[in-house]
C-alpha cells in the first residue's frame, strides 16, 4: 500500500476497504523499513560479487539497456536528480497490436543522487550480458560510463531526440510551416539513411537567421558533432535494433511520478530511496523477494 498511494490514502483505504485501522505514519513507517532492507541487500549482493536474478540467456540474448534522470524535490538539498535503469532483453519486446509493442519483463534500479553509485547499482544487473545495447538520449556522463565500462556495448542516440534537436532549430530558423515541414522530411529521410554526417554538414554551412536560431544551429552541430557514431540508424534497424529510448521516459512515468511527484508531497532523500526502491522491485515483478527480505526480519 505504502508503494503504490500516498500514506494518507493507504489510510483511508485501509479503513473502507478492509475495516481496519492503520494509520498514514505505520504505513510510510513499516514501508521505508523494508525499503531501507532492500537498499541493504542489494549493497551485500554488490560487494560479495553475487549476480542479479536473470532475466534472459547471458549468453546469447541481446538486452537493452537504458538509463535517464529527472528531478525530484526533497527537504535537504531542493530538487535533486533521480535515476531510473531499466533493463531488459529483445525477446521480451512482443507485439500487442500492429503498430504498438510491450516490454513484459523488465529489471528496474532507481538512485537518488550520485551517478556512480547509481551506475554500481545498476552495474550488478547487466555485467553478465555479453550483448547489450544502450539507448540514451545523449547525455555525456552516460556515454563516459558505457565507452569506460563496456567498450563492446552497442551505442544508439535515442532517433527522437536526435529529430526534436533538428525540429527546434527549424522552428526559429523557417518560418512557413509548409516550408519547415518539407524541409523536417527531407532530413529525416537523411537521418534514416545514415546521413546524419551529411545533415551536420549542411547545417555547418549555414547560418541562423535570428540571434535565437543561430543558437539553436549551434546546439545541433555540437549534439549531432558528439553523436555521429551513435546515429548509424539504417544499420541499427537493419540489426534489428530498436532506435528510440521511450521505455526509460515511460519507466519514469511509471515508478517515479505516479507516486514520488503528486501534489503536496514532500521528501527526505532517504524515503523517497526507501519507497522507489519497493517500486523497483514491485515494477520488475520481484515482490516475492521483498516477501522474503520481510520474514526474515521478522
Amino acid at each position: 500500500m505504502g508503494q503504490s498511494q500516498v500514506f494518507e490514502d493507504g489510510e483511508e483505504l485501509f479503513s473502507k476497504m478492509m475495516g481496519i485501522q492503520v494509520g498514514k505514519t505505520q504505513i510510510q513507517r513499516v514501508s521505508e523499513c523494508y525499503g531501507e532492507h532492500i537498499e541493504e541487500e542489494h549493497t551485500r549482493h554488490i560487494e560479495t560479487g553475487e549476480s542479479a536474478p536473470p532475466i534472459a540467456d547471458k549468453e546469447k540474448d541481446t538486452v537493452y539497456v537504458m538509463t535517464d534522470g529527472s528531478m525530484l524535490f526533497t527537504v535537504e538539498e531542493g530538487w535533486k536528480e533521480i535515476k531510473v535503469g531499466r533493463v531488459f532483453a529483445e525477446k521480451d519486446c512482443v507485439a500487442v497490436q500492429e503498430k504498438r509493442n510491450e516490454i513484459v519483463k523488465s529489471q528496474y534500479v532507481c538512485h537518488l543522487g550520485d551517478a556512480q553509485e547509481f551506475q554500481k547499482k545498476f552495474e550488478y544487473h547487466i555485467d553478465d550480458y555479453k550483448k547489450k545495447v544502450c539507448i540514451a538520449d545523449g547525455a555525456t556522463y552516460i556515454w563516459n560510463w558505457a565507452d569506460a565500462k563496456y567498450p563492446e556495448m552497442v551505442q544508439i542516440l535515442d532517433y527522437y531526440h536526435a529529430v526534436e534537436k533538428l525540429s527546434d532549430y527549424a522552428k526559429e530558423q523557417i518560418p512557413d510551416i509548409g516550408q519547415r515541414k518539407q524541409w523536417m522530411d527531407k532530413q529525416e529521410i537523411f537521418l534514416l539513411n545514415n546521413g546524419a554526417a551529411t545533415v551536420l554538414q549542411s547545417i555547418e554551412k549555414q547560418q541562423g537567421h535570428t540571434p535565437a536560431a543561430e543558437i539553436r544551429r549551434k546546439a545541433v552541430v555540437s549534439y549531432y558533432g558528439n553523436n555521429l557514431k551513435r546515429m548509424q540508424y539504417k544499420t541499427y534497424k537493419e540489426a534489428g535494433y530498436m532506435i528510440g529510448s521511450g521505455p526509460i521516459e515511460s519507466s519514469h512515468r511509471n515508478i517515479v511520478q505516479q507516486r514520488l511527484k503528486l501534489s503536496g508531497q514532500r521528501w527526505t532523500i532517504e524515503g523517497a530511496q526507501r519507497i522507489v526502491n519497493l517500486r523497483a522491485y514491485q515494477k520488475s515483478n520481484r515482490w516475492e523477494e521483498v516477501l522474503e527480505i520481510i520474514k526474515l526480519a521478522a
